[in-house]
């Protein structure tokens, strides 16, 4: 059974902000990023259980194609997505995402 889904607002606007720089960077790449993304997030809601605990309830998705990981939290009816984080970020900024 697939849960809602919810986009913290600076999840929102990291995903919003990347999808803008990969447009910038050539013609249709940030919708190939955001349909990437879309997809991930559509695994996440229906199984996030397979994705692996990286700090305490903190679980992570690997994005393979574009250099992101997407971090977010199981609760009983709804995924709530932290950050759709780039690789190269300091991995510190995500401690206080709860």
């Amino acid at each position: 059974m697939s849960r809602a889904l919810v986009l913290r607002r600076i999840a929102a606007e990291e995903f919003d902000d990347s999808i803008a720089w990969y447009d910038r960077q050539r013609a249709g790449l940030g919708r190939e990023f955001r349909a990437t993304i879309e997809d991930h997030l559509r695994q996440i809601t229906d199984n996030p259980e397979r994705f692996p605990r990286v700090r305490r309830n903190v679980r992570r998705a690997v994005v393979r194609r574009f250099p992101f990981v997407i971090h977010f939290l199981v609760e009983a009816d709804q995924v709530v997505v932290l950050s759709v984080f780039h690789t190269s970020r300091d991995p510190g900024r995500l401690k206080s995402r709860r």
